[in-house]
């Protein structure tokens, strides 16, 4: 890539409108990755651009696109494949932002979870500009509501994540379908060998265009982790709430309905939050960003794509509830935090499946991320009562306290009972329903277990090989499981609790309940929450939403033996299958077996569509 001597927006020869809507929102001078690839869009010929999250491609295609976009022409000019709704919602905002001043320019987003009916409306309508996830303009195209004989430009956003999340054969099947004459821009924040054999197959000799990113963060922002075990996460996350001091704070969640539920659990258990996400209006966006900045609310609950570009100096704690999906992403969002040389703190929640992710975020960042240990109830405890006194010394020191001292006065002398027990009841009152200190729990969370000690999964595999067959457990030998308590707990966001009549006496594994139910629901493995094995029956946590006719079915699979007789945990176990004494059907005992399957269309839930191992490599859309 030679130097390209381009300092300023006016060097790009953008038209009038495109220029004013710059100077408006500030811009004057482009980031590398847009000096470079606005003259090349611009010219019409194919780009290879390699630049992480942040690097300002957004703008880096969208500028020339609409530069040379023709309003009189309402079929899709241009069509913009993005990886997640996010990016969806985030990359269409970004285009209606920049034709402000276009009057009678349209934009239109489609992903999975929304409904088809606005999407088909604005479609017959027209539109100039599509941003639309992989699986939703496939359904599209299917259907025969997407005219993409018009398409001029095609833009392939974050093709590396793409890949990834298994969407790179909808990719292709959508580039098959494209004009043989376009241009393509095609951006990836690494150059894995399927997207270079893309670029290879469909690109007209690209010019290749590589920008570094800056992803070491700060150092004023001390990175903490907690490895998530024997504790729910938002018990984990109360305890940090309760034994952090912070001022103002950022909890960032993948999915906006994670932001909402999550935002509405914390409400519930005294804190002050709020949830912003993509699904929000900007007005109300806006209210809830000052509201935090005014000290109206502590706790703001976003997704990605809602907290770019926030910037509010009161928070000191950004945690990070859910792992963002890259390195970037998570300098992006622990960078609201220890602004202008203020110190900062950040902590992120982590699976044992994700530590590689972790890892990965080291290595990048060159920042240690240092384990934390939860605080113990000890700790609650003591911060609470702290509080607690602090509030009573600021009430005294307000003063205007006389009329009350008189009440208190003649109610201990016409009920003969010593001052100290009526401010022990004033005091009680005045927390209302929440106990003052936490009463010990009969669970509590697991020793962390530290990624650098942690054996591999191969490592416990061939330790359990080299034992001497005679020192392993046969079946028969299976020492008798202890009886396990069952401790309360809350779902996990956006998950519901389900029961299934199949427990530690049947002699089932997480395994084959994973399998039963991945299989026979048509369901992503990923989407199977916690599961809690008991004597007689399993706890597990499912995605909310479950369809009737897949419950239907799951009451009669087949896993150890049994069935399962799913219900939600609320309400009465199914025990009828237990007296029936049904048998198994033959070729029922593995997942998958011969069995009915419910034919219907997952669209963009979590569920699978088709016959089991027929099914798309990664979830429609995002």
């Amino acid at each position: 890539m030679s130097e390209a001597p381009i300092s300023l927006f006016s060097d790009l020869k953008l038209s009038e409108p495109l220029m004013r809507i710059l100077k408006d929102i500030g811009y004057e001078s482009p980031s590398p990755i847009q000096a470079a690839c606005i003259p090349l869009i611009l010219a019409g010929g194919d780009i290879i651009g390699q630049a992480q999250t942040g690097t300002g491609k957004t703008a880096a295609f969208a500028l020339p696109i609409l530069n040379k976009i023709n309003i009189q022409q309402t079929k899709p000019q241009a069509l913009v494949l993005a990886p997640t709704r996010e990016l969806a919602i985030q990359v269409a905002e970004a285009f209606q932002k920049y034709a402000s001043h276009m009057p009678g320019f349209h934009v239109l987003p489609i992903y999975g979870g929304q409904s088809y009916g606005p999407q088909l409306s604005a479609l017959r309508r027209g539109v100039h500009v599509v941003v639309g996830t992989p699986g939703r303009v496939i359904d599209h195209l299917d259907k025969n509501t997407l005219d993409l004989s018009n398409i001029k430009t095609l833009v392939l956003d974050e093709a590396d994540e793409m890949l990834r999340m298994g969407f790179i054969d909808d990719v292709e099947s959508i580039l098959k379908k494209m004009p043989a004459v376009r241009q393509t821009a095609l951006f990836s924040a690494t150059m894995p060998s399927a997207i270079k054999r893309i670029a290879q197959t469909y690109l007209k000799t690209p010019s290749e265009i590589t920008v570094e990113a800056k992803t070491r963060t700060a150092d004023n922002i001390r990175q903490r982790f907690w490895m998530v075990s024997g504790l729910h996460k938002l018990d984990a996350l109360t305890r940090i709430l309760e034994a952090e001091t912070f001022d103002g704070m950022i909890i960032f969640a993948r999915t906006k309905l994670g932001t909402e539920e999550l935002a509405e659990k914390l409400s519930a258990r005294g804190f002050s939050a709020a949830a912003i996400n993509g699904d929000i209006q900007q007005a109300q966006r806006e209210r809830t960003i000052q509201n935090l900045k005014d000290g109206k609310i502590d706790i703001l609950v976003a997704t990605d794509v809602a907290a770019r570009g926030l910037d509010v100096d009161r928070v000191s704690h950004v945690i990070n509830f859910d792992v963002p999906y890259d390195t970037e992403s998570y300098v992006h969002r622990i960078g609201r935090t220890g602004r202008a040389g203020r110190s900062g703190d950040a902590i992120i929640f982590i699976t044992p499946r994700e530590q590689s992710l972790l890892r990965n975020i080291e290595r990048h960042t060159k920042q240690p991320i240092t384990p934390m240990e939860l605080p113990t109830l000890e700790d609650i405890n003591t911060v609470r009562i702290t509080k607690f006194k602090d509030q009573i010394a600021e009430t005294i020191a307000a003063g205007g306290l006389s009329l009350f001292q008189s009440v208190v006065e003649d109610f201990e002398r016409e009920k003969n009972i010593p001052a100290i027990e009526i401010a022990a009841a004033l005091a009680k009152m005045a927390r209302g329903k929440v106990p003052l200190v936490m009463e010990k729990q009969k669970r509590e969370p697991k020793p962390e277990v530290s990624p650098s000690n942690r054996p591999s999964r191969a490592d416990r595999f061939a330790h359990e090989e080299k034992r001497p067959r005679s020192e392993r457990f046969e079946r028969s030998e299976r020492p008798a499981m202890p009886k396990k308590e069952r401790v309360a707990r809350d779902a996990d966001v956006g998950k519901e609790t389900y029961r299934i009549e199949v427990g530690h006496d049947h002699g089932v594994k997480p395994g084959n309940i994973v399998g039963a139910i991945a299989n026979e629901a048509g369901l992503d493995a990923k989407h199977i929450g916690r599961i809690e094995i008991f004597e007689d029956h399993t706890i597990l946590d499912l995605p909310e939403g479950m369809p009737k006719d897949v419950l239907t079915h799951l009451k009669t699979v087949w896993c150890a033996g049994q069935q399962l007789r799913i219900t939600k945990d609320s309400e009465k176990p199914d025990t009828e299958g237990k007296k029936s004494g049904a048998k198994k059907p033959y070729g029922s005992d593995r997942p998958g077996g011969k069995s009915f399957k419910p034919k219907r269309d997952f669209g963009d839930s979590p569920f699978k569509s088709g016959k089991p191992g027929a099914h798309r490599k990664g979830p429609r859309s995002e």
